[in-house]
């Protein structure tokens, strides 16, 4: 199993000059992450004040100039609203720089800000990630390129230039929790990235077996349908040290969400049920986190990845600088694929 990190490089600051050192401190986050023997490092893709991942490629750019070993990947590329042709140019390229690392998770992402950011209609939604999906993978698969759509101009055997190191690009399929995707992902044989932020991830395993029979009756051979988890997690000395430095950014974040989307605030009760042996996140001490890790692979079939979201932007750089170390020292215990 690969474990791993995905930051969304959380900032509570508006000030270009702390948000430059934010970013300073979390290339040294990846550049510890790599040293402590981590498999790969995602950033996510929003359009937010908060964040700062709007553009991950150039992000990933500059942690594969200080890192010699860790996989480098989107967490996730929101494939709606960027042209298939540039995401692949930006990802080859980033293979070339980090010596053939980089990798894709695509996906919807869950805000909608670059819809009208890039003067794209929502009711497009679905129509805009089946298409650009179909021509991400006929570029990754052809140098030149015929295709064509509804939403995009066509591609009349053009070069896509340049082409990564790797013989194939890695591209994931990042999903919620509908059927349809967890289908499609199958039947493409993509490698599937499960977003899971709360509930029991025993719950997921019907949809997991849609993802592999639908797999199956494509022709996919079963190791080639790989499941990650991508879900809170934080790492410390003790639960109770590792619940308590958690909780307040996790609270902040998820009621500020909470007020645009009409959900209720998260109260305490309801995040230790999370934590707890049933709960989606991996928060605590880490023979606990290991523990949970075990259980909650085979609850799903066995999983091939794990990544951590610790970044809701109440830690100090410190915290997650040791919160990643015991990940690298305490944590990793399974053999490397």
């Amino acid at each position: 199993m690969e474990i791993g990190i995905d930051s969304f490089i959380a900032t509570r600051t508006t000030s270009p000059a702390e948000a430059s050192l934010r970013m300073r401190e979390f290339l040294l986050r990846v550049e510890h992450a790599d040293q402590v023997g981590l498999d790969v490092f995602g950033i996510g893709e929003h359009h937010r004040q908060e964040f700062l991942d709007s553009a991950p490629n150039m992000v990933l750019a500059a942690a594969a100039a200080r890192t010699r070993r860790i996989r480098l990947t989107s967490a996730v590329t929101v494939l709606s609203a960027i042209d298939p042709v540039r995401a692949f140019q930006s990802f080859a390229t980033l293979d070339l720089i980090s010596g053939g690392r980089a990798e894709m998770v695509v996906g919807r992402g869950s805000f909608i800000e670059a819809f009208p950011l890039f003067g794209l209609d929502l009711n497009d939604y679905d129509l805009l990630f089946t298409e650009n999906l179909d021509l991400l993978l006929t570029i990754r698969d052809n140098t030149h390129v015929h295709w064509s759509g509804q939403r995009r101009a066509p591609l009349t055997g053009q070069g896509v230039f340049p082409r990564p190191m790797q013989e194939k690009l890695p591209i994931w399929l990042g999903v919620g929790g509908t059927p349809k995707s967890f289908a499609r992902a199958g039947a493409l044989g993509l490698p599937l990235m499960i977003a899971i932020i709360g509930g029991e991830t025993h719950r997921f395993r019907p949809l997991v077996d849609i993802y592999r029979e639908a797999g199956r009756l494509a022709g996919h051979p079963p190791d080639q349908l790989k499941v990650g988890l991508h879900c809170f997690g934080y790492v410390a000395q003790s639960s109770k040290q590792a619940a308590d430095e958690f909780l307040p950014g996790y609270i902040e974040m998820m009621g500020r969400i909470g007020e645009e989307r009409g959900w209720q605030p998260p109260t305490r009760q309801q995040f230790e049920a999370q934590i707890g042996p049933l709960g989606a996140y991996f928060i605590g001490e880490p023979n606990e986190v290991v523990d949970k890790i075990h259980r909650h692979s085979e609850s799903l079939g066995g999983i091939s990845r794990l990544s951590f979201q610790m970044d809701v932007g109440g830690f100090s750089h410190d915290q997650l600088m040791k919160s990643i170390e015991l990940i690298g020292t305490r944590c990793i215990m399974y053999p490397k694929a």
